[in-house]
């Protein structure tokens, strides 16, 4: 008889995560909407001061560095590593091991990322060397990038111990401080380049050293949530703590497996060093498509992989495949309709966004081209998010790691190949369809290991997903077609046809959804009236 009960007992469990990780991700992605917003508004700015000239290349170049590291040493493997090792130890130890773990990880971690910034500073003209051989042939353009790189180095240790700050929150379900940090990333490099770049010989600078600022605010502003919270670090040098060797274990080829599309885009960058203008043209290119993949994608993933980890850590794999079977449907819900119109709106919105300033015609052509080749890619870049956390909940981390190592070969076999033909939008393409095939290696993998996924349920979910674009296919390329655009100036009009089309398409994305009756908006639609109910009842 208990075998009978089974089935029904473990719906409702399902059905509260399902809705925890949609209220989770909606407060990430409201946060990270709003520093995208701040960021769009920080690529206009740098755009319209700094082109695509000699300047800016040096400095996204040099800032692939921090970001590289960043991914490697803190946002990626640390979550990765961290997260389902700390829900372990809260849910089955007591609150100060809890403490006594989370402590021992950020004084280790501190040790060893300061040691890294000051190797780092030191052997910066190498690593930069390396990083844009392009570069050797204009040494003050190379110059340049190593300055950058040296004063960008510090913002590695602060995001780093921000990653460690967001882990222990999210582990606890604290979202809003974590997902509302980043805004001060573009706040100080917004306020560097206006007010502090124009009195710096080297103007650029200035927005070097905001991004180090930026980096020490966000983790300064998640102090007061984990000390609410009983979770203020301490110092505690324990290396050999069990806690932190298991962590290291993890973190170890998860460098790897969670970066690859880091790892990727730095070879990208390498490779487009040898363009003029190409290492700009596939930042802002990414920057386009990491808006939803970041508003979305990111974090639903950030969301979802708490509540894969406390599923594993009781063994509860029923209720595991469940969640990550919704977290697939709704990564289809988003990101393909968001592909979609990026694909059919690139130009308009680069246009509409950058070409002010230095940032001319020819720019956004080649920007557009780069978002039109990462775009196709968008789904995998999302879902591989999504399978990756589930990998992670698991405290499986070889896996991943393996299959991004056969990505990482791919995106250069075919960066070589389609450089010739497609130029620095050809390595942009290479790192969607890097992105494809370690995807497509992970879900097979996981399928077997979970005993199968719920493919009937995502199935149906692609076939509505794929009806609900179709009226936004037909206003995005009706707008994209308007002669508007090939006028000059008339911004005021360029932008209200802009914002008619992108709500015109989500709302008739939506519309059929409605008439479709799809699930995924029937859950997110109900956290709203909940959440709006909540309101008014106050």
């Amino acid at each position: 008889m208990s075998e009978s009960r089974a089935p029904s007992t473990a719906v409702p469990p399902a059905t509260s995560d399902q809705r925890s990780v949609v209220k989770a991700a909606g407060i990430i992605g409201i946060g990270t909407f709003a520093s995208r917003i701040l960021g769009f508004i920080r690529d206009m700015v740098m755009a319209g001061l700094f082109g695509a000239t000699a300047a800016a290349d040096a400095f996204y170049v040099a800032f692939r560095v921090p970001s590289l590291l960043r991914e490697l040493f803190a946002e990626g493997s640390m979550s990765a590593a961290f997260i389902p090792v700390f829900t372990e130890y809260h849910q089955e130890k007591t609150k100060r091991e809890a403490w006594e773990l989370a402590s021992a990880v950020f004084t280790t971690l501190l040790t060893i990322v300061t040691g890294t910034v000051l190797v780092g500073i030191a052997v910066t003209p190498v690593i930069v060397w390396y990083l844009a051989p392009g570069f050797h042939d204009n040494p003050a353009k190379l110059t340049l990038a190593i300055v950058l790189s040296r004063v960008m180095f510090p913002y590695l240790l602060f995001i780093s111990l921000a990653a460690l700050a967001m882990g222990i929150l999210n582990s606890l379900r604290a979202f809003a401080a974590p997902a509302f940090s980043p805004l001060f990333l573009n706040v100080f490099m917004i306020g560097c380049a206006l007010f502090l770049s124009p009195h710096l010989p080297e103007p650029i600078v200035g927005v070097a050293i905001g991004v180090v600022a930026g980096g020490a605010a966000q983790f300064a502003m998640q102090l007061p949530g984990l000390a609410r919270r009983g979770f203020l670090f301490g110092w505690r040098f324990d290396p050999g703590h069990p806690g932190v060797r298991r962590i290291g274990r993890l973190m170890v080829p998860s460098l790897l497996g969670l970066s690859v599309t880091q790892i990727n885009l730095t070879v990208s960058t390498i490779l487009a060093s040898f363009y003029v203008g190409g290492p700009t043209y596939l930042f802002y290119g990414m920057r386009l498509i990491q808006f939803p993949l970041g508003i979305f994608g990111v974090a639903l993933a950030t969301a979802i992989l708490p509540t894969l980890s406390a599923q594993a850590a009781r063994g509860a794999m029923d209720e595991l495949r469940t969640t990550f079977g919704f977290g697939l449907r709704m990564i289809l819900f988003i990101i393909l309709p968001a592909m979609a119109g990026l694909i059919l709106l690139r130009t308009p919105i680069v246009h509409l966004f950058f070409e002010h300033g230095t940032f001319t015609a020819q720019d956004t052509t080649e920007t557009a081209l780069a978002v039109l080749c990462y775009a196709v890619g968008l789904w995998a870049f999302g879902g591989v998010r999504i399978i990756v956390a589930a990998f992670y909940s698991m405290q499986d981390t070889t896996l991943p790691a393996i299959s991004a190592a056969v990505a990482v070969a791919a995106n250069i076999l075919l960066s070589l190949v389609l450089m010739p033909m497609l130029g620095a939008a050809g390595l942009a393409l290479a790192t969607a369809l890097a992105a494809m095939i370690n995807g497509s290696i992970l879900i097979v993998v996981l399928n077997r290991r979970l005993g199968g996924v719920e493919w009937g349920s995502v199935g149906r979910s692609s076939i509505r997903v794929v009806l609900a674009c179709l009226p936004l296919i037909a206003i995005c390329f009706w707008a994209a077609s308007a002669s508007l655009w090939t006028h000059p100036g008339e911004w005021i009009e360029k932008s209200v046809l802009l914002t008619v089309a992108i709500g015109g398409s989500v709302g008739g994305y939506l519309g059929v959804h409605v008439l479709l009756k799809s699930d995924e908006l029937d859950v997110v639609w109900g956290m709203v009236r909940r959440k709006l109910g909540r309101v008014a009842g106050r």
